[in-house]
């Protein structure tokens, strides 16, 4: 595509003059929720017009290919049609101001031609090398999706037996620490268990890090397939005692462990950190409203939001037709953009594209999935030892309305042998926290309570003595 062949050779000529003035590479912040990531976007003349990659150091992603760039002075775009993204920004001497949008999202993003270092965090809980421990780097296979899976196995020391457990993160692609906010939570809690006798196993979600797969095709029942196949490894380790091998689940990892616990005698206890006990549907609604209650969205559009994505998960819960879904959701959402002008489109993003954008992650197999999954359903057939830990201002997984539930279920399968702790101040991360809200996490200098490191610790001492 030639997008200035219309251009009069007047406005040819200027645009050739301000050609250098974009070309090459261009460096940014984009600051999300308090999180600092690199953006980096390196910028091209062709005989056509220009092209661009763009780089995500902080991810390790590099030559990100541009799907679409354009540039009439003194306006740029880039398009990634890969990851639904794009930028709109407006040249001005040598820097750029716009905006950054993804999936509806927007977040302001300049850049300029400056080398750019991110600020320094404090996180005074992440240990430092040497350890006084033995690390190993892993690898296991799970037959069933026919991938390997990459880790982290920690001993008190190389030779002994063990008792261990699997940690297993929370929802979206995540490496072997969990990493999110700029923070390493499965590190923190790995490094303490193993100082203290415990075994640990972590490893990188599927399709990421050095863990193979494909993430975005997968469910919650798929990586519970994965935490199998890293609990049959467990069991082929001399060091691991196989009747003292206990799962640590956090977030969705909490809905996990019950999922495996369920159907495996191999399980001896499970530890569900911020897990859930309501059905998806109602938890998404209830984890929206908590947190555009934390961020002071007004009551009536709090309300109005919920009724919205009720409709919508009302028609996902009901739907066995994926293409009917996609229509009867994309009726939905033109009847609520048309009607309500506080459904508000990003700036610059047309509408159908915006739709797109919310189709993808509504029908997405994770999403489809987790919305009509009970963890009742997996909860009420567990026998083992349970230690639920939640944080009172968690917003994400809202503690009163799942603990109940968890204790619902298991009193059901008649099990007697669980402890449930809500921890004051505690966030869904399990820091010490003000409000709760997400926009806290990276701020915060604390990655993982010591009283709940503790608590898990003599928890776990008391079921493997």
């Amino acid at each position: 595509m030639k997008p200035f062949l219309t251009l009069s050779l007047t406005l040819l000529s200027c645009f050739f003059i301000n050609a250098q003035e974009i070309t090459g590479q261009w460096n940014g912040f984009l600051k999300v929720q308090g999180m600092q990531l690199r953006l980096v976007f390196h910028v091209t003349k062709t005989t056509d017009g220009f092209t661009a990659t763009m780089d995500s150091p902080d991810q390790k992603a590099n030559g990100i290919p541009v799907t679409k760039t354009t540039f009439e002075n003194p306006k740029i775009k880039f398009e990634i049609a890969a990851i639904n993204m794009q930028y709109n920004g407006e040249l001005k001497e040598q820097e750029i101001i716009g905006v950054f949008t993804q999936n509806g999202q927007q977040f302001p993003l300049n850049l300029s031609r400056n080398t750019i270092e991110k600020t320094t965090v404090k996180r005074p809980q992440e240990p430092t090398k040497p350890f006084p421990y033995y690390e190993e780097e892993v690898t296991f296979l799970n037959p069933k999706a026919n991938i390997s899976l990459a880790g982290t196995l920690t001993l008190p020391k190389k030779e002994g037996i063990y008792p261990a457990v699997i940690l297993i993160s929370g929802s979206g692609p995540q490496n072997r620490n969990e990493e999110i906010m700029g923070h390493q939570p499965f590190l923190v809690i790995s490094d303490y268990l193993t100082r203290n006798g415990i075994a640990v196993l972590r490893y990188d979600d599927r399709g990421f890090g050095n863990s193979k797969g494909d993430f975005k095709s997968a469910t919650t029942a798929d990586f519970a397939t994965d935490v199998e196949s890293a609990l049959a490894y467990l069991k082929t380790r001399k060091e691991i005692n196989p009747k003292q091998i206990g799962l640590i689940g956090h977030s969705e990892g909490g809905i996990i462990a019950p999922i495996v616990t369920s159907k495996s005698k191999d399980v001896n206890f499970i530890i569900l950190l911020a897990g859930t006990g309501i059905p998806g549907n109602e938890l998404l609604l209830l984890q929206q409203e908590k947190m555009a209650k934390v961020s002071g969205m007004p009551d009536d559009e709090i309300q109005k939001a919920s009724a919205y994505n009720k409709k919508l998960f009302n028609l996902m819960l009901h739907s066995t037709d994926i293409e009917k879904l996609k229509s009867d959701l994309r009726a939905e959402l033109n009847q609520i953009i048309n009607n309500d002008t506080a459904a508000k489109i990003p700036n610059g993003m047309p509408k159908e594209k915006y739709i797109d954008g919310q189709l993808n992650q509504l029908t997405s197999p994770w999403m489809l999935y987790f919305t009509k999954f009970n963890p009742s359903t997996a909860l009420e057939k567990i026998k083992c030892p349970v230690l639920a830990l939640n944080g009172e201002k968690d917003v994400q997984v809202p503690p009163k309305e799942n603990v109940t539930a968890i204790k619902n279920a298991l009193t059901k399968a008649g099990n007697k042998k669980v402890t449930t702790i809500a921890f004051p101040k505690l966030n869904h991360l399990f820091q010490e926290c003000k409000t709760g809200a997400p926009e806290e996490y990276a701020t915060i200098e604390q990655t993982f309570a010591p009283v709940v490191l503790d608590e898990m610790l003599q928890w776990i001492k008391l079921q493997t003595k």
